[in-house]
């Protein structure tokens, strides 16, 4: 029986899980995305104390990898390699835009869309990185990467080669840029995001494949370096 702790300070809707075989046990939530590093810790102790369980019980520790904020990313990442090296346990390291993509097709699969065709949609989750710029991927319906994660401008027609017998679906906090472009054969979600129960179900799953990487190979996926630059 496998026991996940989950982390995910990648975005401004940070969470912490605690999972048994990809089963929810119980999760803290915050969106204070500049307090996820006096929070994080916080919170995975008052998650221990709820459950009944302690570190040394985990049989690995997941956490959101990116893309999303620079140092949201890095607390998470050092918040996980922490309690693994400690424990000399696995890491699991999940993309936030694959997640948010998996969320999205759980939710095509549930509500009104349901009986949409999966080899006719597209799904494109974008997270804001300021001005008309955009973290985003593109995956089809059975959740396959056509456009790896990157950092993208959004201009007219930048989607038109896959509109074509597709339908979009843009969503995540960057995605209401759309709506100024183009997008026909589409739909904009808006904020749709995720929720913790997703990232405790891929965790579990990546856990059960194996081959998990070697920690000291690990880093955050970083697409876009922000330079301070100070005038003297």
């Amino acid at each position: 029986m496998s026991l996940i702790l989950s982390i995910d300070t990648a975005t401004a809707q940070g969470s912490v899980a605690l999972a048994k075989e990809g089963k929810l046990l119980a999760a803290r939530q915050s969106d204070q995305q500049k307090d996820h590093a006096a929070w994080v810790h916080v919170a995975i102790r008052a998650l221990l104390e709820e459950t009944g369980c302690s570190l040394q019980q985990l049989d690995a520790v997941a956490v959101v990898a990116g893309p999303g904020s620079y140092t949201g990313l890095r607390v998470g990442m050092a918040t996980a390699k922490g309690i693994c090296y400690a424990g000399q346990i696995p890491l699991i390291t999940l993309n936030t835009l694959y997640i948010m993509a998996f969320a999205a097709r759980e939710k095509i699969r549930s509500d009104k869309h349901a009986g949409m065709d999966e080899e006719k949609i597209l799904f494109c989750p974008m997270i804001d990185a300021r001005r008309m710029e955009v973290f985003m991927a593109l995956y089809d319906g059975s959740l396959k990467e056509i456009v790896s994660p990157s950092a993208l401008v959004l201009e007219p027609g930048v989607f038109q080669q896959w509109q074509t017998g597709h339908t979009i679906f843009f969503f995540g906090n960057g995605s209401s840029k759309c709506k100024s472009l183009d997008v026909h054969n589409g739909e904009v979600w808006g904020d749709f995001f995720y929720y913790p129960e997703h990232v405790t179900l891929l965790a579990q799953k990546k856990f059960r494949k194996g081959n998990l990487p070697i920690l000291p190979m690990l880093s955050p996926l970083i697409l876009k370096i922000f330079t301070l630059i100070i005038k003297q």
